[in-house]
């Protein structure tokens, strides 16, 4: 592996280049300067205030020379590095750093000191352009081994100043010759990164709500006459009472037509002469491109794009979507599309309906984000249906740009949003989805319903990473980060009115009662498949009228003794033998008046053929806009995320959940008791992690951890490799690097004919086991590759005849001895780096139950010391852990620093890919590795810890 000073001059670094989200919402792209920019670099330049470049030069410097365009466009990429940021193809703001020595003097490696300047046009400044810069150059100087940046900055010069203090990096400051000098350790530190991702979160929740809440929206695409894309969106906008300006724009427009459906028309976004927040395109995808440049040109900040034709239609529609993609972030706008359904906000001040859902919404607290414009009819369709509103809706179809987890960025902090429903098909960026997820699940439930789960493939459209672990491996990490995962559509409506109109449970004791034994019978059973603790259902019987219910539920919601209550009804019938009108009305008006004079506790109902009751049910809290000249509707009380949770109780009631809204809490209505018990189990189970998250653990620090000698073994081990995609560490050298972790691994010595097995086992000391390793053995010793308790010579001989014998020669089986260990239970610790989900830590029992029967827990690196407490307790062996049947219990708490141990050296190690120690005998006290593997790859050039950069698929 080269040096950074070894790398050749002039290579241009590609990998260098991203484009980002400024503090404003909008784009630029950073890339690294080359000797092509001169001219741009002098236009720059150009654009400069004479006092920006008096705190840039700390001296009057109206122009450039010829020496210094030269200088500044000339770089060897390792010692001398710039960057620009640009909008347009045009620079708004350029980084440079040299490198210096101790005398501050221009120097190579292994000087480990650079000296960095910024300079950021007037225009931008505010924008946050010059923090993304020293995310992205300190990135770079740390790639070419610069450790620390120095900086002068005049003292009027407060901007930058605060760009350098605000960072996050540990720092010293001091004042020299009338300049603040700022010294800088670019190792990056816990403030850093959380300095860095406050900043990421902000700019993306700003970039979407620029495309949720526009001022201004042009139609482009609108036609001529009633139907079509455009002119559907455009009505769809008119109807729903958009609060801001509407403009169509079509390019076939006679030069007499000046409005369509009442609003001002025109032939492009040039000629509209006023500002544009949003464009909806709606053209064919062969003139997309011109459409965009029309929109960039002026100053349009976001773009919905409706049209097809894209990377759904295969490789020549996948370069298309690229560089509509490369098009619309050169001039700062972002997309949501293309092949997209469109978006919806139901807030009062905006009322968009920027799609082709012909019946909006109505207003509500449930944010809904689709990749498939069908799923997204179905499920506004199913939400409106059960009396269920939402605060915005985006449906992102190929989602080239904007995607699940800028929606995330956006909702985790919107105030009209409690609860979080995505359908997603792929996820472009695993590791930071589950971050924002689990962010964000900590202040609102986060529900996922993940399409094209079994096919191995993402979607038509979606270039992503593929994960190669299980569905039901990404499905439990998901759950750990507080998502909550269901498998249907159905149970994605199902789950998310409950959690938006219930609060959460404090726990899984659950009452049942109801007009109807065998309906409750049947709750009961679903809750016991579900893992709820169901008290014995309370027959009413078939004569209990609304009274009565009201009185029943009104006693099981003041039970201390009840977390939940789940309500079972069938059909009144009179005496004539035909149902009595009117009692659906009747019975959600006592259940509603119940539930208001009791405890918050939730509260579901499961009917049978009682439609009249879900519609009352509906009704009873519907959001729907008020009518015209109805007063106002009062204030609703604050959100989980705002608002203080209510006291608990000494048994954990009182959870935070969803605020109520106005008037009570809506009690959702099930078909069947199945769907309203399972949607109530995940409810449960989320309220238990929101409540576990309070105290996640820690990751522990542990001493005699070699983290600069294992970098230096890795870094020599990937230099001698042969193959660029990595090298299997041999058996030596893998537990060499293991033992820097504090990870002992039993010394396996080779026994290629017996009397190297009686030395080697004369070195260990008896008794030894002899066993094979050939990989078609290797763990097997149901087949007989293993001799244990080997006391002397004499039985290791006749071992070695057994072995050879039966099993082949000793080239095929290729023998070893290890000494002796104290017995336990066999187990297996792995962890890898899987391209979808990121670094996974897994354990289970060696053999048949983790292999065969696939009972392993997974956690995501870095676990805590909870983590691996649950993550052992978790698999359904781990009775075997804890003197199953009068055996003596292993040491967990051995077992537990193993797993932290491994965790804490993948995480601070990404060029290991793969880990495997195998088998881990845990003993009463201790254990013993026996085996180990070690897999090396070069590390990514970036990963979620690197600078901000939006994905390029």
């Amino acid at each position: 592996m080269r040096t950074p000073s070894d790398q050749p001059e002039h290579v241009y670094p590609d990998h260098w280049e991203a484009d980002v989200v400024l503090r404003d919402g909008g784009t630029a792209r950073i890339r690294p300067i080359t000797t092509d920019d001169a001219e741009r670099l002098v236009s720059f330049y150009e654009q400069v205030s004479d006092e920006s470049k008096y705190y840039r030069f700390f001296a009057p410097y109206p122009r450039l020379s010829a020496k210094d365009v030269h200088r500044f466009t000339h770089h060897d990429y390792v010692d001398r590095v710039g960057l620009a940021a640009t909008v347009g193809g045009e620079f708004i703001a350029t980084v440079r750093y040299d490198r210096i020595n101790a005398q501050g003097m221009p120097a190579s490696a292994p000087a480990d000191e650079a000296e960095v300047a910024f300079l950021v046009q007037d225009a931008h400044q505010g924008r946050g352009v010059a923090s993304a810069l020293l995310e992205h150059i300190a990135a770079v100087a740390r790639e070419r081994g610069i450790r620390r940046f120095a900086a002068e900055v005049l003292p009027a010069n407060n901007k930058m100043i605060k760009v350098f203090t605000d960072a996050g990096y540990t720092q010293k400051r001091s004042f020299e010759d009338g300049a603040v000098r700022l010294h800088l350790d670019l190792e990056p530190t816990d403030r850093s990164l959380a300095v860095q991702r406050a900043r990421e979160q902000r700019a993306e929740a700003r970039s979407v709500q620029r495309l949720l809440a526009p001022g201004s929206v042009a139609v482009i695409g609108a036609g001529r006459t009633p139907g079509g894309v455009g002119r559907t969106v455009l009505r769809n906008l008119l109807d729903a009472g958009y609060t801001g300006r509407t403009y169509a724009v079509n390019r076939a427009l006679p030069e007499a037509t000046t409005s369509l459906d009442g609003v001002p028309a025109f032939r492009s976004v040039a000629d509209i002469g006023e500002p544009v927040d949003l464009a909806v395109v709606a053209v064919p995808a062969e003139r997309v491109p011109e459409v965009v440049a029309d929109c960039g040109e002026h100053d349009v900040q976001g773009l919905v794009v409706l049209s097809a034709g894209y990377a759904e239609q295969g490789a020549e529609g996948r370069a298309r979507q690229r560089e509509l993609v490369r098009q619309a972030r050169s001039y700062g706008m972002r997309i949501i599309g293309p092949n997209a359904f469109g978006i919806i906000n139901t807030a009062p001040g905006v009322r968009l309906n920027a799609s082709l859902a012909p019946h909006p919404p109505v207003p509500g607290r449930t944010g809904l984000f689709t990749q498939s414009g069908a799923i997204g009819i179905a499920l506004l369709s199913g939400l409106h249906r059960r009396g269920a509103g939402l605060s915005s809706f985006v449906s992102a179809g190929n989602r080239a740009d904007v995607s699940g987890n800028d929606i995330l960025q956006y909702w985790y902090d919107d105030p009209d949003t409690d609860v979080v429903l995505l359908y997603l098909e792929s996820i472009g960026n695993p590791r930071k989805f589950t971050r924002l997820a689990r962010r964000t699940a900590a202040v609102k439930p986060v529900v996922v319903v993940k399409g094209a789960r079994h096919s191995g493939s993402a979607p038509p459209g979606h270039a992503v990473p593929v994960t190669r672990i299980p569905h039901t491996t990404v499905s439990a990490l998901l759950r750990q980060a507080g998502v909550i995962r269901v498998d249907t559509v159905t149970e994605l409506v199902d789950a998310g009115l409950l959690l938006a109109g219930q609060p959460l449970p404090a726990g899984p004791r659950v009452a049942i009662l109801g007009n109807s034994e065998s309906l409750g019978l049947l709750t009961y059973d679903a809750c016991l498949t579900e893992g709820l603790r169901p008290r014995r259902p309370r027959d009413l019987t078939t004569a209990a009228t609304p009274h009565d219910f009201r009185t029943a539920l009104a006693e099981a919601l003041r039970d201390d003794a009840c977390d939940a209550v789940v309500v079972t009804a069938i059909p009144w019938v009179g005496e004539n033998g035909v149902t009595e009108p009117g009692d659906g009305e009747d019975l959600a008006e006592a259940l509603r008046a119940a539930t208001a004079e009791a405890p918050a506790k939730p509260v579901l109902v499961v009917h049978v053929e009682m439609g009249a009751l879900a519609d009352a049910l509906v009704a009873a809290t519907s959001t729907a806009p008020p009518t015209p000249g109805a007063a106002p509707e009062a204030p609703r009380p604050e959100s989980p995320s705002s608002a203080p949770a209510p006291a608990p109780t000494a048994d954990g009631a009182g959870a935070p959940g969803p605020g109520a809204p106005e008037g009570g809490y809506r009690i959702p209505a099930y078909p069947a008791a199945e769907r309203a018990v399972r949607a109530l189990a995940e409810a449960v189970r989320y309220g238990q992690w929101r409540r576990q998250i309070a105290d996640p653990g820690r990751v522990p620090e542990y001493e005699g951890i070699d983290e600069t000698g294992a970098a230096a073994q890795i870094e020599r081990a990937l230099a001698q490799g042969a193959d660029e995609r990595g090298v299997t560490l041999a058996p030596g050298d893998a537990r060499e690097l293991l033992g820097r972790y504090g990870i002992a691994v039993c010394p396996t010595l080779p026994a290629p004919t017996p009397d190297e097995a009686v030395r080697a086992a004369a070195g260990l000391g008896y008794p030894v086991a002899l066993k094979t390793t050939a990989p078609h053995l290797r763990h097997r010793p149901d087949l007989g590759g293993v001799r244990l308790d080997l006391a002397g010579e004499e039985q290791l001989r006749t071992a070695y005849a057994e072995l050879t014998e039966t099993l082949g020669k000793p080239e095929e089986l290729q023998p070893v001895v290890q000494a002796m260990v104290p017995r336990g239970v066999d187990t297996v610790v792995r962890a890898a780096i899987d391209p979808g989900v990121g670094a996974v830590l897994s354990f289970g029992l060696a053999g048949a139950p983790s292999e065969l029967l696939g009972d392993t827990a997974h956690r995501l690196v870095p676990a805590t010391d909870r983590d691996v407490a649950e993550q052992i307790r978790s698999i359904r062996t781990a009775p075997l852990l804890f003197g199953w049947r009068g055996s003596a219990p292993v040491d967990t708490a051995a077992l537990e620093e193993l797993l932290l141990r491994v965790s804490r050296l993948v995480d601070d190690h990404p060029e290991i890919v793969a880990v495997g120690l195998e088998p881990v005998v845990v003993a009463p006290r201790g254990l013993s590795v026996l085996g180990a593997t070690v897999r090396l790859a070069p590390a990514p050039a970036w990963t979620d810890l690197g600078p901000r950069r939006l994905p390029s698929y």
